[in-house]
């Protein structure tokens, strides 16, 4: 499938009949989060939702916003954040997690057993998912949606879990993608020779 505007203009309406995508990107200016983004899960699996015909916002388990802030690396900074995003969105009774990209390289290894490199942007962080097709995020921008799908949006339409290769973790891969075909089955696994 060919990333097209008007595959990236279905996207942008897919995601916004999730209402809880749809009162986070309302809110977004009261997040104030440094070059912050909406991503993964609560964006792929709204499209695969709607593929099933299920509700949009079924068997999302958590909302991720990411953002950057290298001035402050610290696990205090990022729970502050994490508090005020929480208070802003707390009456929409949904799991919220966010992180600054600008520190992962700091605990990725002792969580996941695998090395990361220091991050330049919050979109870096976006393009290093384990599974390349789920490697998009969005935020509003002047009055619209800005969107970050640096591998096109084809395979999540298509339902092609795929290894990312800049975070080819193999073990770590075939668990995410086992999670998503036990919740949607109609995905399929493609791992390149």
């Amino acid at each position: 499938m060919v990333d097209t505007p008007e595959l990236r203009a279905r996207f942008l309406a897919d995601i916004q009949c999730n209402p809880k995508v749809r009162a986070i990107l309302a809110r977004w200016q009261r997040l104030d989060l440094p070059d912050g983004w909406l991503v993964a899960g609560c964006l792929f699996q709204t499209v695969w939702n709607l593929h099933e015909g299920k509700d949009p916002a079924a068997a999302i388990k958590d909302y991720d916003l990411f953002y950057f802030d290298a001035h402050d690396l610290s696990e205090e900074g990022e729970r502050a954040v994490q508090a005020r995003v929480e208070r802003e969105l707390a009456d929409l009774g949904v799991s919220l997690e966010a992180k600054n990209q600008a520190r992962v390289h700091l605990w990725y290894q002792d969580w996941f057993g695998h090395p990361y490199p220091r991050l330049h942007a919050a979109c870096d962080g976006i393009a290093r998912f384990l599974v390349t097709g789920t490697c998009v995020g969005v935020r509003p921008s002047d009055g619209d949606l800005e969107l970050y799908a640096p591998y096109g949006l084809g395979m999540m339409y298509e339902g092609v879990l795929s290894p990312n290769s800049l975070t080819d973790h193999r073990a770590l891969f075939e668990q995410k993608a086992r999670s998503y075909r036990e919740r949607w089955p109609w995905l399929r696994v493609r791992v390149a020779p």
